[in-house]
């Protein structure tokens, strides 16, 4: 069971203080989103998840300055996290761990899959005035974010790319087999039945 105690939020904010800048639409140059992955029982992030912190904090450190902000998804699944705090709480804290101002880092938005990762990422974002985002996942799960990304961030101003993290080149030929086939049927199932929205 959780704990109801668990702190989802970056222990330096105060959930109301999102409501007070939604309200006054901070001006903000550009949000890197860092797609969640898995983590173990103990709050180890995989090496996949560890790759794509490194490459949005590459990206937030080459744009950094007062304009540049993180936000990181992942909360709670058997199939990623089963700990007691969301996984966005081990990125938060590795990237505090990397040098990144507690205030650059935006509120957790706890999904349990990707096009959760778009839906409440957007909410969030809609609470700033951004005029750029970047999208940071792993290079199999390019195509797919970006289909689910593209309609769901549809008729919002900001200009949205995707970036990679190299995964593919780093696993055995079985394994990116199997993400690949993986992420081609998703992808397949998408362009047919639409995005649920669940």
């Amino acid at each position: 069971m959780r704990n109801p105690d668990a702190l989802h939020f970056p222990p330096f904010r105060n959930p109301a203080e999102f409501i007070f800048n939604g309200v006054m639409r901070e001006r903000l140059d550009r949000a890197v989103v860092i797609l969640g992955s898995p983590n173990d029982h103990e709050g180890n992030i995989s090496p996949m998840g560890i790759g794509r912190i490194a490459l949005g904090h590459s990206i937030y450190r080459d744009n950094s300055g007062e304009g540049c902000r993180i936000l990181l998804t992942g909360g709670f699944g058997d199939h990623f996290n089963t700990t007691e705090r969301p996984h966005a709480w081990y990125a938060w804290r590795r990237l505090m761990k990397m040098g990144v101002p507690e205030g650059h880092i935006l509120e957790f938005a706890e999904s349990r899959h990707t096009v959760e990762d778009a839906l409440l990422s957007r909410d969030i974002l809609d609470r700033y005035e951004f005029r750029d985002i970047v999208i940071v996942t792993s290079d199999f799960h390019l195509k797919r974010v970006k289909y689910i990304f593209n309609e769901i961030f549809a008729g919002r101003d900001w200009e949205v790319r995707y970036e990679g993290a190299s995964w593919l080149p780093e696993i055995p030929e079985p394994e990116r087999r199997r993400l690949m086939d993986h992420e081609t049927a998703a992808l397949e199932r998408l362009r047919r039945d639409g995005i649920v929205y669940e």
